[in-house]
């Protein structure tokens, strides 16, 4: 017919059911085993036959709506296969249900599942501005004009083998007509420059959290372990809750790739927290991880670990009994989001099909003075740990087992369990940070009320904080181990050591200064201002301090000697300059300038 170029749309050639929870695999009720290779089989012979005949168009790639875990878990979608099949595509790009349910969650956790690995090294972002098929225009209806689904995904990045990040190198509008073939200049007026402001802002570094993802591994499992479906199954639904819930994840590394760009650069993840399941025993993966948190690396686990090594259960000092399932009550000694007009929830409901199996885990050795047990679930006598922490060296490990606090009532999703009766297990997640000493707390009117989603990306050495609000009435309180961030061009009010800012329904916010200070009934700010000197590119005021130190963070190739400190001064900058000093390795490419009352300004 003459086609030199072909999209593979609404998962064509990844699935037989692409748009739901469920599958060839799993009906809802179970998993049915034998059937993975039956479907696997299917789909690769799908794209052996098509390459056949048509060896030289260029196909790009819709996928599904789902995940990699979910798609090989319910589906048998062996995504790997069709990566190392030599078929010439791109891989799917960002899904853009979240324009449709918000559901920014599984949006992000598809998008950096799919592309852990990749069959070249090509990726696509999307943006969804018109959609010729329904009534509607999302930019300007779904949307609200609001770019949450630009500066989410986009600060959404993987790392290489080499330890490269690598931000995506094709962009795709769906599309540039509407439902009648229109095309209102409108929304590529408004558009573009969010797109450009989100790639000026690309990712450069690892983020403050990276996903170690198990693409490997998931596989492996499915080929020689289906009783493991469930637990794939579960690992991608369980942070698809836990973003959902206000975990900041947005860098993605395969295992592979972690273990080769670690032994290249073993700083490479100084600044991070690394975020994955429980390896395989004996395993390249487990030695380097177990190694970067002997080395002083900071590691967050989650899953059961019904099948860890020795080594492993060991690090974590936690072992398997028993498992148990139904509600339990929520124990914690985390520091919970703060309800204006109730309680949080403690009631938690653990269901095995959507877990991973039942509770198992319990403290090895209780006598251990490294080990902290964070969180406990209890049913009537028995207890099993649901967050433990454990200082080995200089680095730490903190485990969660982690429930997906949901069900399939039908339809497309698992649906989330009704949080103005239940604690939501995905929140642990976020609450779990706090053992590395973050904060990402919500002040909320009710527990019905959802936290904003949040993305931190690194570029040129700043933070850049992407937050999708769905309810705007919340309040974010924020603290890094460097200090509260201040949000360029917000006012903040300082809490329990904390920054808090209410945002609106989408933002994309530069922070390059941190300060730790008591707690005042001031108002703390950073703000933009003029160079107006010759050979200075940027100026930052901060004001509002007391008795504060500050950690700056200025471009990437500034050093000591090219960066100004004043304190309590302005213009022509002849007096009130002080000394700034190098921060500690662990906080990256920072400066420190202490015991600061009034005004700061730092320029470069």
């Amino acid at each position: 017919m003459g086609f030199d170029y072909l999209w593979f749309s609404n998962g064509l050639g990844f699935g037989l059911e692409t748009w739901a929870a469920t599958g060839a695999v799993f009906d809802g009720k179970q998993f049915h085993r034998d059937k993975v290779f039956e479907t696997r089989k299917a789909l690769l012979e799908f794209w052996r036959l098509f390459r056949a005949e048509c060896p030289t168009f260029r196909v790009e790639t819709r996928g599904t709506n789902q995940t990699t875990g979910a798609d090989l878990a319910a589906d048998g979608v062996d995504l790997r296969g069709i990566y190392q099949g030599d078929f010439n595509i791109l891989p799917p790009p960002n899904s853009p249900w979240a324009a449709l349910n918000g559901d920014f969650g599984f949006e992000l956790v598809g998008y950096m599942s799919r592309i852990a690995e990749l069959p070249a090294d090509e990726y696509l972002f999307r943006f969804y501005t018109h959609d010729p098929w329904w009534l509607n225009s999302p930019w300007l209806d779904r949307y609200g004009r609001a770019p949450h689904d630009i500066y989410l995904p986009m600060a959404v990045a993987r790392m290489d083998a080499e330890g490269n990040v690598a931000p995506p190198t094709h962009l795709n509008f769906l599309t540039i007509d509407d439902s009648f073939g229109n095309m209102p200049k409108q929304v590529p007026d408004e558009v573009i420059p969010h797109i450009l402001a989100a790639r000026y802002a690309s990712p450069d570094a690892p983020g403050p959290t990276v996903w170690v993802y198990p693409f490997d591994e998931y596989h492996d499992w499915a080929d020689t372990q289906p009783e493991r479906l469930e637990e794939i199954f579960f690992g991608d639904w369980f942070i698809r809750q836990a973003i959902n819930e206000g975990f900041p994840l947005n860098t993605v590394v395969s295992t592979v790739g972690f273990v080769t760009s670690f032994e290249k650069n073993p700083k490479l993840y100084r600044e991070s927290v690394l975020v994955t399941v429980v390896p395989t025993p004996n395993s390249i993966v487990e030695e380097t991880l177990i190694r970067f948190v002997k080395n002083g690396g900071r590691l967050l686990v989650y899953g059961p670990i019904t099948h860890a090594g020795e080594k492993f259960r060991e690090l974590l000092n936690v072992t398997a009994t028993e498992p148990l399932e139904g509600e339990f009550e929520l124990e914690s000694r985390l520091i919970p989001d703060t309800l204006l007009r109730s309680g949080v929830p403690t009631t938690i409901n653990h269901r095995p099909l959507f877990c991973g199996g039942g509770l198992e885990t319990v403290v090895n050795n209780s006598a251990d003075p490294a080990t902290k047990v964070r969180a406990v679930m209890k049913q009537n006598d028995k207890s099993r740990v649901a967050v433990v922490s454990r200082s080995v060296g200089d680095g730490k490990v903190i485990y969660v087992r982690g429930t997906n606090s949901a069900d399939f009532p039908g339809g497309h999703l698992l649906r989330p369990d009704d949080r103005n009766r239940f604690f939501l297990g995905g929140s642990l997640m976020r609450y779990a940070l706090q053992e590395f000493d973050f904060r990402f707390l919500v002040t909320k009117r009710g527990s019905g009320v959802a936290p904003p989603v949040i993305a931190v990306a690194r570029s040129n050495n700043a933070f850049f904080f992407s937050t999708y609000s769905q309810n705007t009435t919340a309040e974010l309180k924020l603290r890094f181990p460097q200090g509260a961030p201040l949000l360029l061009g917000y006012e903040t009010i300082f809490e329990d050591s904390c920054s808090t800012y209410r945002l609106p329904r989408a933002e994309h916010r530069e922070c390059r200064i941190f300060v730790q200070q008591e707690d005042f009934d001031t108002t703390v700010f950073c703000r933009e201002r003029t160079p107006e000197e010759l050979e200075i590119t940027r100026r930052l005021e901060v004001n509002g301090l007391k008795n504060a130190t500050v950690y700056i963070y200025p471009d990437t190739r500034i050093t000591k000697d090219e960066l100004n400190a004043y304190v309590n001064a302005d213009r022509p900058w002849r007096t009130g300059k002080v000394a700034v000093e190098p921060g500690p390795a662990t906080f990256g490419h920072c400066f420190v300038v202490r015991d600061v009352t009034g005004k700061l300004v730092v320029s470069w």
